[in-house]
């Protein structure tokens, strides 16, 4: 990995600034396709009718994906990781409860994700070769894979691997299963299936709010790598419009997928039993390999904030391999809602993040921000009780987007008395 030695709370050197907004575009849409993305977008079956759950997915993709774009510009402006901007907003104390509770997150979406490719690559097995696979060989196969993506280098990864050989792979099964299932929508009768209400128990905000989901989960990421962009304009619209693409095609394949099987049928059996499904299945889950990375790497500049001493190389070799014995020994699909639970902390803190661009902008270095900022740290933790307030008390109104702005909004009222 390129600057192993660097910091994060120190802004990345001129040296490592080479993403374009080619290779943004191209690493947000591989970040963007998922097996998961589309198991949420499958929750929108029966709740919502097609023409709803399309608009809500279109609203949803645009506006999470401009708030993770947002977040990028500011990492590539000001050459800081996440765990930068949370230094400088929050103070250095102050920010290592957000590093920490980042970092416990990231592990545990790992974790999840070798388990998600865990059990498409048994589905396969099971498929193809008539083989049982126990859990530990496939888990085992993916940990090794990962750590051993975790030896090279982050920049050569994307500029090498992702934009010129993933992207076309990708796009290539999506095109491959969503052709499949359209077919399978127009045998059954196109016109119904456009034409197919719901069934009310999902109001349009909460499914906006949904669509969402996938995009903020990203933000306590982004900067991680959008820090190495070579213009804050090619970062914004290279992140911008590569996650909206990919957020938005994965959610409407998982409505369909959904819409078009029978009740209860598991998504990635649907996709599996799909005529080139297996080729398709398998292409998806190598791109799901790059989820897991990503989570990875970025836990390790995290680390690396917390404990400069170990690199960013040792910091992610160690990560995965303590991430591949989690994936074996918990119940990670049990241990999802925590994890969601978890995640809900990050929008609000990259409200108030937002809110305070300009504090992060005018600040030289991390030697000037206070050991902790008693606004911000306190706008935080009451996003946090508005996010989970709403969610118990007003969930047609969603939880991400009144957290968000109302952050946000406390953050630049309150810009100016912050030092």
């Amino acid at each position: 990995m390129a600057n192993t030695n660097n910091t994060s709370p120190t802004p990345v050197g001129q040296d490592a600034r080479v993403f374009t907004g080619f290779s943004h575009a191209s690493l947000w849409f591989s970040l963007g396709v998922g097996l998961l993305v589309m198991q949420v977008g499958a929750y929108l079956v029966p709740a919502m009718g097609t023409l709803d759950a399309l608009t809500a997915i279109a609203i949803g993709s645009i506006l999470g994906s401009a708030l993770l774009a947002a977040a990028a510009k500011l990492g590539c402006d000001s050459g800081l990781s996440s765990a930068g901007l949370m230094h400088r907003v929050y103070g250095s104390a102050f920010a290592r409860l957000p590093v920490v509770l980042n970092i416990v997150q990231l592990i545990g979406w790992t974790a999840f994700e070798l388990v998600v490719m865990r059990d498409g690559t048994s589905a396969i097995g099971e498929r193809a070769f008539g083989v049982q696979l126990n859990i530990i060989w496939p888990t085992l196969l993916w940990g090794g894979v990962l750590t051993l993506l975790m030896m090279g280098s982050m920049l050569t990864l994307v500029r090498q691997f992702v934009s010129r050989i993933g992207l076309p792979l990708v796009i290539g099964s999506l095109l491959w299963l969503t052709w499949h299932f359209i077919g399978v929508a127009s045998t059954q009768g196109l016109t119904a299936f456009m034409a197919r209400p719901g069934d009310g128990s999902m109001g349009m905000l909460s499914a906006i709010d949904l669509v969402m989901a996938m995009p903020v989960s990203w933000l306590p990421l982004v900067a991680d790598f959008a820090r190495h962009g070579r213009s804050g304009r090619s970062t914004l619209a290279g992140t911008w419009t590569g996650y909206a693409i990919a957020n938005a095609w994965c959610y409407a394949l998982g409505f369909l997928v959904a819409s078009v099987s029978e009740p209860g049928t598991d998504l990635v059996m649907a996709l599996l039993f799909a005529q080139g499904g297996l080729l398709a299945l398998g292409l998806i889950l190598l791109d799901e390999l790059d989820n897991a990375y990503g989570d990875v790497y970025s836990s390790a500049v995290s680390a690396n904030s917390l404990k400069s001493t170990w690199s960013l190389r040792r910091w992610g070799m160690a990560l995965a391999v303590f991430c591949t014995v989690l994936a074996l020994v918990l119940p990670m699909h049990s241990l999802e809602p925590f994890l969601l639970m978890l995640s809900s902390v990050f929008v609000p803190l990259y409200g108030v993040i937002l809110g305070r661009w300009s504090t992060v902008m005018k600040t030289a270095d991390a030697s000037q921000s206070p050991k902790v900022d008693l606004i911000a740290a306190v706008l935080w933790l009451l996003g946090v009780v508005v996010f989970h307030a709403t969610a118990t008390w007003a969930p047609q109104f969603g939880s991400a987007l009144p957290s968000l702005l109302a952050t946000y909004l406390l953050a630049r009222l309150t810009c100016s008395a912050a030092r």
